[in-house]
């Protein structure tokens, strides 16, 4: 293992500037993942003990993003999650902790439930998923959704990147799917939690790249 004095973000850094590997690159037909920008992680004035900014645009951002692919005709989807009143649903991974910020007490239509405000969520349009583990594929319709609307490129915003984004990322690839992270839509709690994984997805599992590249593409996007 090598061993470095170098911080997470100067890492992910090195690595992005002078990568080892091809891109995935964007494909024919994508999809944007909105993965639980949900008041519990993104509004830290009501929760501060689990919700957390990286980039203070962020939702701006996402909304953009996701409006452009929108106009396009192309899939959006948005994550949240919750559980059982009594947790029941929560399986193993609700018994860490048992605390009114641990996650299992994340309640169907609760405060922490609700997406943040600021997102242009259109119901009637948009794909609305409510899962309870941590990739945005486990348990949900997710994966044939986007094989009915034959996408072959996935986008995933959101948070946190060390937990539920990794893991759509990473199941995303597995499911076949060209993989795109843009840098400015997803956050965590730390930046070394941040950069270590985007670092790991960068090298591994996904694109990370600047919003910017993806505006850019889906300008350019002009259907089938």
């Amino acid at each position: 293992m090598k061993a470095s004095k170098a911080t997470a973000r100067e890492i992910f850094e090195e690595i992005r500037a002078t990568p080892a590997r091809a891109r995935f690159g964007f494909g024919d037909r994508l999809a944007i993942v909105n993965v639980d920008p949900q008041k519990a992680y993104t509004r830290p004035d009501l929760f501060p003990n689990t919700a957390y900014i990286t980039d203070p645009k962020q939702m701006d951002y996402i909304n953009h993003i996701s409006n452009l692919a929108r106009r396009k005709g192309l899939p959006v989807v948005w994550t949240h999650v919750a559980y059982m009143k009594n947790a029941a649903d929560a399986g193993v991974w609700g018994t860490r902790t048992d605390t009114p910020d641990s996650l299992q007490n994340i309640k169907y239509g609760s405060k922490r439930h609700e997406f943040d405000d600021r997102l242009e969520i259109h119901p009637a349009v948009d794909a609305v998923y409510t899962k309870r583990m941590p990739s945005a594929f486990f348990e949900t319709p997710l994966n044939s959704f986007l094989r009915w609307h034959k996408v072959d490129t996935v986008v995933v915003t959101g948070g946190s990147t060390s937990g539920c984004v990794r893991a759509t990322a990473v199941d995303s690839l597995s499911h076949g799917f060209r993989t795109i992270v843009p840098l400015e839509c997803v956050a965590d709690k730390h930046e070394s939690y941040h950069f270590a994984n985007l670092t790991d997805l960068l090298l591994k599992y996904a694109d990370v790249v600047g919003v910017q590249d993806v505006i850019d593409w889906l300008e350019a996007y002009e259907g089938e």
